[in-house]
């Protein structure tokens, strides 16, 4: 099993307010789906009710939604109650990728508990008024390249780069 990362961070780490994204990127947002389709996106309950109700379950992948609530249902994706509790099942998947999504407690966990092989974070060149942040990682353990740039303009009111972080330590 291969366990990525993916998020938006502004230059302070910020990933949302409110329970809602920061800023409006279509560009990211495509990178985003490229990455995810045809793989499994694990994201926390509220981090699943903040995307649009016609847009979830995220469509071409597995739906994965982590809750503390027993009862909890979501249409069309799977329902675990541990991030350690859905990883066991998913142990043995060889074909796909499992991608942490969010939110901000889900990626704490991950990064704190060193389950993560590779992660994708697009810097927003931008500071925002945020409630929820990413954790620092240990930049020592991973490896950098830049696979995108992109500038500000009609369409991103900000410019944004895309950066590779593979492991370089094991786990």
């Amino acid at each position: 099993m291969r366990v990525e990362l993916i998020v938006a961070v502004d230059e302070n780490n910020g990933i949302g307010k409110n329970n809602d994204l920061l800023w409006h990127l279509p560009d990211d947002l495509k990178f985003f789906k490229q990455q995810t389709t045809g793989h499994i996106v694990i994201m926390g309950r509220k981090n699943y009710e903040s995307i649009p109700e016609k847009y979830r379950p995220l469509p071409n992948r597995e739906n994965v939604v982590l809750t503390r609530n027993a009862s909890y249902r979501a249409e069309g994706c799977k329902v675990f109650h541990s991030l350690e509790e859905c990883l066991d099942f998913y142990k043995n998947e060889e074909d796909r990728i499992v991608f942490i999504t969010g939110g901000g407690e889900i990626y704490k966990q991950s990064i704190e508990q060193d389950l993560v092989d590779q992660m994708y974070i697009t810097t927003v060149h931008a500071t925002y008024d945020a409630d929820t942040f990413f954790p620092e990682i240990d930049a020592s353990t991973w490896k950098s390249e830049i696979v995108l740039e992109h500038p500000e303009d009609e369409k991103h009111e900000a410019a944004f780069t895309v950066r590779k972080y593979t492991r370089t330590t094991s786990k």
